[in-house]
């Protein structure tokens, strides 16, 4: 190490007291992070890429420095459902020291990363206050019994109004209208639940009306429409 004249020419002062860094909360205990290996925790957070067309939500389980799970959930461009792929295959085993330095291959991906990097190391996380943090695996209980992420995905116009094409309980098939033409239900397919019984091999058909559901007053609308066409 290379010391400046100024420096080589001032008296020696001793240090004084020892203030060592604030503790933070990680799975129920107070710790003092000198290292990486002392961080855990489990936590979301979303990230956005620099064009701002697609967006991430990354979950990550951390334990002891290395992330032992992580979820990653991508909408809005396609190359990021590639680039999520790659992401789940290098984050798992790294410190998150190296996740943080390492390329994720999505703008979105990456920023999620560094907004996730933050909450953990400031005792921030989902697990805080929880002893022992969430067991590895905790982040399917997200998607539910389909494993699929929950999205919402509407479309309107000043024109023609609102329609619905995704909630969190599915595809929807049809929306319902009252007499004033007002949304007041929607039907709905459960692809996640379709897909397992057809694994079972029950019939597509068969599946696909065994899955359908409604919300609302969908039973008694004055008309329907399929929001897709028209």
């Amino acid at each position: 190490m290379i010391y400046s004249t100024e420096v080589q020419h001032m008296c020696s002062v001793a240090k004084g007291a020892y203030h060592g860094p604030a503790p933070i909360p990680e799975e129920g205990k107070w710790v003092q992070v000198k290292e990486i290996k002392d961080v855990s925790g489990f936590t979301h957070g979303i990230g956005w890429c620099a064009p701002q067309q697609g967006c991430c939500k990354l979950t990550l389980n951390v334990k002891e420095g290395i992330i032992e799970e992580a979820l990653v959930e991508t909408l809005g461009c396609s190359g990021m459902t590639h680039s999520a792929a790659m992401a789940s295959e290098i984050l798992i085993g790294k410190t998150l020291l190296e996740a943080l330095n390492t390329d994720l291959v999505c703008d979105a991906i990456n920023t999620a990363m560094r907004e996730l990097f933050l909450q953990i190391v400031y005792g921030r996380s989902q697990s805080a206050f929880s002893e022992d943090g969430l067991p590895v695996g905790a982040s399917l209980e997200d998607l539910g019994k389909g494993l699929r992420s929950q999205v919402g995905t509407m479309f309107a116009t000043k024109a023609k109004g609102p329609r619905y094409l995704e909630m969190a309980e599915g595809y929807v098939t049809r929306c319902a209208l009252d007499e004033n033409d007002l949304i007041i239900g929607y039907e709905f397919i459960n692809l996640g639940r379709m897909m397992d019984m057809i694994k079972k091999g029950i019939d597509a058909n068969e599946a696909l009306q065994k899955a359908k559901g409604s919300y609302g007053r969908f039973a008694g609308a004055a008309k329907y429409i399929d929001p897709r066409h028209e």
